[in-house]
């Protein structure tokens, strides 16, 4: 029975293998780029090492993928149409996936909504191709073409219309499109990858050259642009059988969306919710509120402990241990990222460049040559610019001379240093430093802030979070499965000072409070570890929590600006950044200090080209 027939018996049926492909295809192909992304994967898996794609409209109308693969027979080709057949795995273990693709949905679908064709060769022997549209396939037929394989699907969609209403603009769709090729080339160094869109180049990578890590790099560079990985740092851990591998922005260099994070799996690029938090964990203390990292992340490891069988699309997976993975991600970024020291974006500098411009004026330059003041005129401008020495009115006549504070006559530091040495206060907030290729400007309360944050970070650590016991326990009344949520990461809680124990059903009691935190409200607390748990496996929101109290209490602690300081103060302030991890940044992720090549300065005066 069913609400629209309420008297008519409903009777099942076996659909026919069109509308089975097209409701696959409504899983596996999403839009165009979903199309490039199987047909691309089809193609690395074949073995080729020279990918070339060319699309019209958005992909609407064609979607052309040529490869140097491995080809397929004239026998092959009706079976690569047939759903569920594959040449990439056996059937007998579907854990032990080394291919991108095993489902054998792809082609199926793409012909069962589209006018497929593929046409194929392998070495020595004959040229075949084979056409389906709308889910109806032709027979193969002889074919002329070079070694490997080109998939041209044309009309994509044109069997289910209602489908394009969906579409966006062809612009959008493109855009769609070059975002995945770009993805598959970050993962594939060594294959050549060009897109075209009609006869215009979007984009092209060469096969790379060289070791592997060198290799990413480059390909990296291409793809993030060079700016990406001069202000990166590298990544190179291993956990229990999983590796990561990749490069993470300094913090400093920060998105406002995350648009420049890119995830892998076993060269899989995969959006998963655990990663991405781990990821944002991993930068927890060191970002501005509204920014976002930047980093491509490379994990490897047995395909026994990942399932990327989780949906159609592969774009999601699952590990056997998600606390190792995220475990491995987070600890891998901080411990990078500390390693970069007083390291800061060399944008924030080219930046701070491009805000100086030299001060326009009305009238034109006049050259020397042009123009040559009398000898009475030249004699007063000499008389003008002549020192004044002690005279009578030496009090009210204007002199050239300087006479430098007490605190600041004598200068003394390494301009070696990476930093330099401290040669003057401005505004009694920032300090200007000399190196031995430029100057540094520095945030004297931004910096000391990092500086007495990591101190009280270090101390925390090393003594533990001193907890305070609550006069009258707060009882928090749960569900019965969150507070076995909740209870099995009461030994974590714990070492950060809050003390949870079972009070009877799905009530549990709060008998301890971290002391720093004055007014907390335990319940709301619980509740938010508790959503986090059961979003991302896991939390660090009492972590954070805690972190802000230092954060805040770094910020009273440190000098505050409009202190003077003197030589001694500022040239130890600048050595104290060189030795403390994440100075680059404050607490709130602002840039504690800019550097300014000399090179550059001159070019702002004229001095070079």
């Amino acid at each position: 029975m069913n609400s629209h027939a309420p008297n008519i018996r409903p009777v099942i049926r076996q659909l026919d293998e069109t509308a089975a492909n097209r409701i696959a295809a409504g899983e596996v192909v999403e839009r165009p780029a979903s199309a490039v992304k199987e047909l691309i994967e089809n193609a690395l898996d074949a073995g080729a090492a020279r990918i070339d794609i060319t699309v019209a409209d958005g992909g609407k109308s064609l979607i052309r993928v040529s490869d140097d693969g491995c080809g397929m027979t004239a026998d092959d080709l009706p079976l690569a149409l047939a759903r569920h057949a594959t040449s990439k795995i056996d059937g007998s273990d579907l854990l032990n996936i080394r291919s991108f693709g095993f489902r054998g949905e792809a082609l199926p679908s793409l012909g069962a909504v589209g006018r497929l064709t593929i046409t194929s060769r392998v070495a020595g022997g004959d040229g075949a191709a084979i056409s389906v549209a709308g889910g109806r396939i032709d027979p193969v037929r002889p074919a002329a073409g070079n070694h490997g394989t080109v998939v041209e699907l044309r009309d994509l969609f044109f069997a289910t219309p209602a489908r394009l209403k969906f579409m966006r603009t062809d612009r959008a769709e493109a855009q769609a499109i070059a975002d995945v090729v770009k993805r598959l080339a970050m993962a594939e160094p060594y294959v050549g990858f060009s897109l075209s869109d009609g006869d215009r180049t979007v984009f092209r990578a060469d096969a790379e050259q060289g070791e592997l890590f060198g290799a990413m790099q480059a390909r990296l560079a291409r793809i993030m642009g060079r700016d990406f990985i001069d202000n990166s740092v590298p990544l190179d851990a291993t956990r229990d059988e999983i590796t990561l591998t990749g490069f993470a922005a300094l913090p400093t260099y920060s998105r406002g969306a995350a648009v420049a994070q890119h995830i892998f799996v076993n060269g899989r690029p995969v959006r998963d919710k655990l990663l991405t938090g781990a990821l944002r964990a991993g930068y927890m203390d060191v970002l501005a509120s509204g920014r976002h990292p930047a980093a491509v992340l490379f994990l490897t490891c047995d395909p026994q402990l990942v399932d990327v069988n989780v949906h159609p699309a592969k774009s999601e997976v699952r590990f056997r241990d998600p606390g190792i993975a995220r475990g491995l991600v987070v600890s891998a970024l901080r411990h990078a990222l500390a390693g970069a020291g007083h390291r800061a974006s060399s944008t924030v500098g080219a930046a701070t460049l491009g805000a100086f411009q030299p001060e326009s004026t009305a009238t034109p330059h006049v050259y020397q040559m042009d123009y040559r003041p009398s000898a009475g005129a030249m004699r007063a401008n000499y008389e003008a610019q002549a020192p004044v020495f002690d005279s009578p009115g030496f009090a009210e006549t204007p002199s050239a001379r300087m006479e430098m504070p007490a605190p600041m006559a004598e200068l003394a530091g390494p301009t070696s240093a990476p930093l330099g040495a401290a040669r003057a206060q401005i505004h009694e907030n920032y300090i200007v430093a000399q190196t031995d290729d430029g100057l540094v400007i520095v945030d004297q309360h931004a910096a000391h802030e990092r500086l007495v944050y990591e101190r009280l970070k270090a101390q925390a650590e090393a003594n533990g979070i001193t907890s305070q016991a609550l006069l009258i326990p707060e009882i928090v009344d749960l569900s019965e499965a969150d507070a076995a949520s909740i209870l099995s990461i009461a030994d974590d809680l714990a070492s950060l000072g809050l003390v949870i124990e079972p009070f009877g059903g799905g009530s549990i009691a709060v008998r301890e409070a971290p002391a720093m935190l004055t007014k907390l409200n335990a319940a709301a607390l619980i509740r938010d570890i508790l959503d986090d748990l059961a979003d991302q496996g896991t939390s660090d929101r009492l972590r954070a929590r805690i972190d802000a109290v230092l954060s805040s209490m770094a910020c009273h602690g440190s000098v505050r600006s409009g202190r003077r300081m003197t030589a001694e103060e500022m040239n130890a302030l600048l050595r104290e950044m060189e030795r403390t991890p994440k100075s680059g940044q404050c607490n709130h992720g602002r840039p504690t200090w800019v550097k300014l090549p000399l090179s550059d300065i001159e070019r702002l005066f004229g001095r070079k080209d």
